[in-house]
């Protein structure tokens, strides 16, 4: 069981390794992913700007193994910063704190992360924290409080798909934590997630009200129509205002729906990852919304 186990390992890293590096896979992914370099996706959201598009950008890397590691992401998401205040971009930065040494120890993370959150607050920026598996939760939420009171200008990912989020997304509105409500991309177990797409998809209706009635500036990260038109009446009923919310969507997923939104005058940021550590958030891409596969397929054959 132990060599199985090892050579299932080993098999996988080989086959991550060649994702990353093959100019064929690259192909396949640049149009979730459009860049590996900073200037790439600066770029991009220059673009996406002259759109009406928002942005939020994504350097790539999760649960990084040593200190060094996470100073490199961390300097890599200070250098983000840089080039938004340079460009004068209405742009943010998303962070996990895998990426900053969470693994490692709270005071590491919490060092690095502090460097980033104070250089967006003085350049009136953002720093989006996202939500990673469930036992990262307690401590990714003490950290995102800790630095809202600080400085103000963080957001917290909350995944309705877990049982406790309804309680999260209380506890984080009452502390005035922006909140961007995502259904939930990690392979969960039901003894902490709801395992039916439906109850999900409850959840996140129920959710999305209650942060749309009560919350501070949330954010609705969805390419579910029915989640959108749902939030549109529940807006519609209380007069929240276009600049008073927004919708989140990933790069190159449903641009129909973002379009339709933007037309309408409605706030879309974009999630724009860039790096080259891809694979594991472009695996959970094609996991999260099965068409994605679909068009990777299409494009494989016509290769």
């Amino acid at each position: 069981m132990l060599r199985q186990s090892f050579l299932y390992l080993s098999r996988q890293r080989r086959l991550r390794h060649w994702m990353e590096t093959s100019s064929h896979a690259r192909k396949l992914t640049a149009r979730f992913i459009p860049g590996q370099t900073l200037d790439d996706v600066i770029g991009v959201c220059h673009k996406l700007h002259a759109g009406r598009y928002l942005a939020t950008l994504d350097h790539l890397g999760e649960n990084v193994a040593t200190r060094q590691e996470a100073d490199t992401s961390r300097d890599f998401c200070l250098s983000a910063l840089d080039s938004i205040a340079a460009s004068t971009l209405p742009a943010t930065i998303s962070i996990k704190l895998t990426q900053l040494g969470l693994d490692l120890g709270d005071d590491l993370c919490r060092r690095n992360v502090d460097l980033l959150v104070r250089k967006a607050a003085s350049i009136g920026s953002r720093v989006e924290i996202d939500m990673e598996a469930h036992e990262y939760v307690d401590r990714t939420l003490n950290l995102v409080e800790h630095f809202q009171n600080e400085y103000g200008c963080v957001r917290s990912v909350l995944q309705a798909y877990l049982y406790r989020t309804e309680d999260d997304a209380r506890r984080m509105s009452k502390a005035g934590v922006p909140i961007r409500l995502c259904k939930g991309a990690y392979n969960e177990p039901a003894s902490v997630a709801y395992p039916a797409k439906s109850t999900v998809d409850e959840q996140y209706l129920k959710l999305s009200r209650y942060l749309l009635d009560e919350g501070a500036y949330p954010a609705l990260a969805t390419h579910d129509p029915r989640m959108i038109d749902s939030a549109l009446a529940h807006i519609a009923k209380t007069g929240r205002q276009p600049h008073e919310f927004e919708f989140q969507m990933l790069y190159g997923v449903r641009r129909d729906l973002q379009q339709s939104l933007v037309d309408q005058g409605y706030r879309v940021r974009l999630y724009v990852p860039y790096g080259t550590a891809w694979y594991p958030y472009f695996m959970r891409r094609l996991a999260e919304r099965p068409a994605n596969a679909f068009f990777i397929a299409r494009n494989l054959f016509r290769a």
